[in-house]
């Protein structure tokens, strides 16, 4: 077995180094994006029609994302290992300090932040990032520290996974449920995809986990008690997962990850679910070959929505506010690059009717061209977005008069 993985990642490696050389002798692919300007830009719109995106403010290196403090302020993390704040549309230039230190090669980093449910009253910060474990290597984990002032105190790991080599799954999301429960995600793309690792039970990598807000694992996860598997695994078989969040209408997790070359998803996390990677998918390797011969599978999870080409998807929020009636219920997805073209990011509106089937998808911003990293709804009602560039942006969108 050990030898038939090793050819397999040995031809794959060969593809790949033919690949590079190939792509190293054409030119460069995609029309290059122009810097940001300083807006504001009004655009129309299918249904809500005309809206306003301002420029709350730039100085942000590769910002990955967002959550609100009661008192409005936000939090904003940078992927290369600084947590900031931005108070009255102001960013503080000061990053706040006590962040643990960061794996920042390759795709990895400081990722995304999240208020425990009793913030107000306990201060409790959780940081997914990747922390690094010698010789290069680096493991997505999971942070938790006491916002006192500008600084985190007390900040301890709560959850290390085992560590990844290379660039490959770096990253994770993290969320609390409607049950006080925390969510993380793993990223599940092994070196060269080779390696089955989602799939693995006894693997923490391409899952979502499900601890209890010490770290702990709690009682009624799926597998607690069952031999050969991690206990603190609540779902299998992701790829990449960029986007995680509470369903604000009907408290369930929503989550969407990336696939290789095609085949993003959108999907709806069941307890002990089996979402497929690498098993099944709508993608196709870099290659161009297929990653399966079909699709789905009755073992595995359906995604509710497939992007075909992909996106690069990330971030995710569900509109409920009173700033746009027309957008009420759906879905805001964030694309970093479509078809792997570079300067086609640009974001997404997908519209669910009352059984959860789409409906209607549309691109805005794409004029922008720019890189969405995340996009979240803000206590105001108004959308707010992270551009993922050198010259990172926090970005607002309002109706426009």
């Amino acid at each position: 077995m050990r030898f038939r993985r090793s050819v397999r990642w040995a031809a794959a490696l060969l593809l790949g180094l033919a690949a590079l050389a190939h792509a190293r002798q054409q030119p460069p692919i995609g029309v290059p994006a122009p810097p940001l300007g300083d807006g504001p830009w009004v655009f129309d719109t299918a249904e809500q029609h005309r809206i306003r995106v301002s420029v709350v403010t730039k100085d942000l290196s590769h910002p990955w994302a967002i959550a609100f403090l009661p008192n409005g302020d936000m939090l904003i993390t940078e992927r290369d290992g600084r947590l900031r704040v931005v108070s009255g549309g102001v960013l503080d230039p000061e990053p706040i300090a006590g962040v643990p230190e960061v794996r920042t090669d390759g795709n990895g980093g400081l990722m995304d932040v999240a208020l425990h449910p009793e913030f107000a009253e306990n201060g409790l910060v959780y940081l997914t990032y990747t922390k690094p474990v010698g010789n290069g290597m680096g493991a997505p984990s999971l942070a938790r520290g006491r916002l006192d002032g500008h600084a985190l105190t007390g900040v301890r790991d709560l959850l290390v996974p085992d560590y990844y080599e290379g660039n490959s799954g770096l990253n994770g999301r993290v969320v609390f449920g409607s049950d006080g429960r925390v969510y993380m995600s793993t990223g599940g793309r092994s070196q060269n995809d080779v390696e089955n690792v989602a799939q693995d039970p006894m693997s923490l990598r391409g899952k979502v986990l499900r601890l209890n807000d010490d770290g702990s694992v709690p009682a009624d996860n799926p597998f607690v008690g069952r031999d050969g598997y991690r206990p603190e695994i609540y779902t299998l078989g992701h790829r990449n997962t960029l986007g995680l969040i509470v369903h604000p209408e009907t408290g369930m997790i929503w989550q969407h990850e990336n696939g290789p070359n095609g085949g993003d998803e959108l999907n709806i996390i069941v307890a002990g679910g089996d979402y497929g990677w690498q098993s099944v998918s709508f993608g196709r390797h870099y290659t161009g070959s297929r990653v399966s011969e079909h699709p789905t599978a009755e073992a595995y999870e359906s995604p509710i929505v497939v992007w075909l080409p992909a996106i690069a998807a990330a971030g995710m929020a569900v509109y409920t506010g009173d700033q746009f009636p027309e957008w009420r219920g759906n879905v805001f997805v964030g694309a970093m690059t479509e078809g792997r073209i570079p300067g086609t990011g640009h974001l997404q509106r997908v519209v669910f009717n009352e059984r959860t089937e789409e409906v209607r998808r549309e691109s805005m911003l794409r004029e922008l061209r720019q890189r969405i990293r995340e996009v979240r709804q803000g206590p105001d009602g108004l959308l707010y977005l992270l551009t993922d560039e050198d010259d990172g942006a926090l970005l607002r969108i309002e109706p426009a008069p």
